[in-house]
């Protein structure tokens, strides 16, 4: 669950940063930090694909969590 919930909250984080105008400035800055050109353009916000967006890392944050924990309860700590 915290780590669906986690990027739940990153993601929402950055559509708010794309409502807010401010997400191509920091997707230039992080990809001028490892010396990249940046190729890519945000596109303007759309509230039903920023919903999509959180939604979907919700789902796959929570089932990544859950395989993770399914590992660790069956081999990740010998006693």
């Amino acid at each position: 669950m915290s780590f669906g919930a986690f990027l739940a909250l990153w993601h929402t984080l950055w559509a708010l940063l794309v409502w807010l105008g401010a997400a191509q400035w920091l997707l230039d800055f992080i990809f001028r930090l490892h010396m990249i050109t940046p190729p890519y353009k945000v596109a303007s916000f759309d509230f039903l694909t920023a919903a999509g967006l959180v939604l979907m890392t919700a789902i796959s944050g929570y089932a990544f969590g859950w395989v993770i924990a399914f590992i660790w309860n069956r081999c990740g700590h010998a006693a």
